[in-house]
């Protein structure tokens, strides 16, 4: 059986914000798998299933983010469940927008929801899906990962989101190691329109453009010199 646990905060205030990556990932894996997150225990919502032959168990903490271990340890005890069982999917501010990572074991790497689970579960060492939300210098950290995402980045969030929701159907069907191997995932470069080559006649027009323009210029540096010299 395997624990995945979406980090965020509870609340409409806190929906579709950077900091609830990891509620996201939770709803679209619970979607794609016909699941509802909607049992109430372990200070938070969850739900029982099966994906991909996996017994699993899709859990989202309403303890808030800071206190996310406290949920953690408590499913993880009631279903005598140990750390190579857990998969922690969280939001990333060290990885862009559009790409995820997928690491085996690690520190909290500044994130408290991450600091909490890692406290209570006694270790780092278990598998974690980050999802990457950027970082913006203007914006003090908590006021960032409590905003929201920006119009131009939903197409990448939301291909990121659906690339970690397949990682953990992969790691389901397989394990993390096959997942990580096949979806560590960089968002695409936006390819520039390739310039249109010119024709034999634009590039003529274009040299008698610039022969005119040279022209012009010196006389007008020529002309602009003679009123100086006047003054």
């Amino acid at each position: 059986m395997k624990l995945i646990v979406g980090l965020g905060n509870p609340g409409v205030r806190y929906e579709n914000t950077r900091h609830n990556a990891g509620f996201m990932v939770l709803d679209e894996l619970a979607r794609r798998n016909k699941l509802e997150i909607s049992r109430e225990k372990f200070e938070g919502k969850f739900v029982k299933g099966v994906i991909q032959g996996e017994d699993v168990i899709l859990l989202k903490p309403e303890t808030f983010m800071n206190n996310s271990g406290f949920s953690v340890r408590q499913c993880m005890d009631f279903f005598k469940l140990a750390p190579k069982d857990l998969i922690i999917v969280y939001d990333d501010m060290d990885t862009p927008v559009g790409s995820i990572r997928l690491r085996p074991q690690g520190s909290a790497g500044g994130h408290n929801g991450m600091k909490s689970v890692i406290q209570c579960v006694l270790t780092d060492e278990f598998d974690r899906v980050r999802v990457g939300i950027g970082r913006n210098p203007n914006y003090k950290i908590v006021d960032y990962v409590l905003s929201r995402f920006k119009e131009e980045e939903k197409e990448d969030l939301q291909s990121s989101i659906e690339t970690a929701a397949r990682a953990i159907e992969t790691t389901c069907r397989s394990d993390f190691s096959t997942a990580m191997n096949r979806l560590n995932k960089k968002p695409k470069k936006k390819k520039e329109p390739a310039e249109k080559p010119k024709t034999n006649a634009e590039s003529k027009q274009e040299a008698s453009n610039q022969k005119q323009d040279s022209s012009d210029s010196k006389n007008g540096a020529s002309q602009k010199g003679g009123m100086n010299g006047g003054e």
